[in-house]
């Protein structure tokens, strides 16, 4: 089977977030399977692709409207990935340093059109063409009603939701912009009188799906609007839950951290991987560690950290470790945080992927308090490396995470973002690590919590493979 998928990210090339996650780990599990899975992403200015050789494949021309737009397809030369990637080369709209920029919904939308002016003109074509979060959320649309594509009509395309906060939304004028199509059918791609790429894929896509069951019971509740429509499509919407590449994230061979070691050895690795991180961040090696992971936005409750990191340190034993980077006031808190709790408390604002490895092994909890999270990654690979993952019961955090207090429970779990419930939850840490024969076991139990590639990608197989057959 020959699967495209269509992104703005894809781990290595250029990462803002889980979806480059998502999609630099996927095809390369289907390939696993048996399929011939690849990406098909802009191509952006970034370390790796300065690194790294490409070959065009394919040159066209475009039109947007009034614009003229000459593109070019560049194959990634590398096998290492365990997939191929194909990058749409528009100089002046893609390659850029940044990913997302002010005039995304142009820039996006000339990815999406050379893309199928591309895939269009294939002898062979792909069976299932899988469009990811509203970048390439017109990509269905086109395929069914633009008249350029009618030789794409009757391919399925899938699009799965990594976050439905962002839609895409852009004015009337930008319909001028797709190859033509019926006046009849621009109903497909407006919501609330604006074009919203998101919700045009909701309707034209054969299938949608998000990163976790609950996250997709969520969206029939709290979408940013797009809940009537989401009801109204139940019937093609399923959550699949992501994994993560168990390659990369890997404690026994994880070339970032100071000592590897297996859940046999983990009381030793972690501990070893812990001093290391207590002497750079001038903290305790000998007290309970909480970590933070993430972007420093209100999705993640990052607003609530400061008071929450204060009244911790405060009231319990903590240490506490932030590595993160968004909202300037926030940032500004943290950092001011750091004189009042010297020596318990420490940020590094910004993202290190080296660093994230370390604490992952170091850290002996990491702290999710997140007010919405699709899915969550940071979680499953904190469950790899032994690393008690705390957590509001929200999206995929309430699918992966189950209290410690409950049969079968590792993590620990609270029901609100609020600062009340992140300081409980961090006390609850406390009394959890001084089980210290209990704490220990546990570090073993999660490390061997499979959450691989191998079930969701053999899901989207299952998925792929029902629509083939209709």
């Amino acid at each position: 089977m020959k699967i495209f998928h269509l992104s703005a990210e894809c781990y290595p090339l250029a990462k803002v977030g889980g979806l480059a996650d998502v999609v630099g780990a996927l095809p390369k599990y289907q390939n696993q399977l048996g399929c011939d899975s690849m990406v098909i992403m802009p191509f952006y200015n970034t370390k790796y692709t300065q690194n790294n050789t490409f070959e065009e494949v394919f040159s066209g021309r475009i039109h947007l409207g009034s614009h003229l737009v000459d593109f070019q397809i560049l194959n990634l030369k590398s096998d290492d990935l365990g997939f191929e990637v194909f990058c749409v080369h528009i100089p002046e709209l893609l390659y850029r340093t940044d990913v997302y920029c002010n005039d995304d919904s142009f820039r996006f939308m000339a990815f999406q059109v050379a893309a199928l002016d591309w895939i269009k003109q294939m002898q062979n074509l792909p069976d299932i063409i899988h469009c990811h979060d509203h970048h390439s959320g017109i990509v269905p649309f086109m395929m069914s009603h633009s008249f350029v594509y009618e030789r794409l009509r009757y391919i399925p395309s899938v699009l799965t939701i990594h976050n439905g906060q962002y839609q895409g939304w852009t004015g009337m004028e930008t319909a001028s912009l797709i190859p033509h199509f019926k006046a009849d059918r621009l109903g497909f791609l407006i919501w609330r009188n604006m074009i919203n790429p998101l919700a045009s894929a909701i309707k034209c896509a054969w299938k949608v799906t998000t990163v976790s069951p609950s996250y997709m019971q969520e969206l029939m509740y709290k979408a940013n609007g797009l809940e009537d429509l989401l009801r109204h499509e139940s019937a093609k919407c399923v959550g699949i839950l992501n994994g993560i590449d168990t390659s990369v994230w890997n404690p026994k061979d994880d070339g970032n951290l100071m000592k590897t070691y297996t859940a046999r050895t983990s009381a030793s690795g972690k501990q070893a991987n812990k001093e290391f991180l207590c002497k750079e961040f001038n903290l305790n090696p000998e007290k309970p560690l909480v970590a933070f992971i993430g972007r420093l936005v209100g999705e993640k409750a990052a607003d609530l950290l400061p008071y929450a990191c204060d009244f911790g340190l405060e009231t319990t034993d903590a240490n506490i470790l932030i590595l993160g980077s968004g909202d300037p006031q926030v940032e500004y808190q943290l950092n001011a945080l750091k004189e009042k709790h010297h020596g318990r408390y420490n940020a590094f604002i910004g993202y290190d992927e080296k660093l994230s490895h370390l604490i992952y092994a170091g850290a002996d909890f990491l702290l999710m308090p997140s007010r919405v999270e699709p899915c969550g990654l940071n979680q499953m690979y904190a469950l790899r490396y032994g690393t008690v993952p705390v957590v509001n019961r929200v999206g995929g955090l309430k699918d992966t995470v189950v209290d410690f207090s409950l049969e079968h429970g590792f993590g620990v779990t609270f029901d609100n973002a609020s600062v009340a419930d992140i300081v409980n939850a961090i006390q609850r840490c406390m009394y959890f690590y001084s089980e210290e024969k209990r704490f220990k076991a546990n570090q073993k139990t999660m490390m061997g919590i499979d959450h691989s590639w191998d079930k969701s990608a053999q899901d989207y197989l299952d998925l792929y493979t029902s629509l083939k057959q209709n």
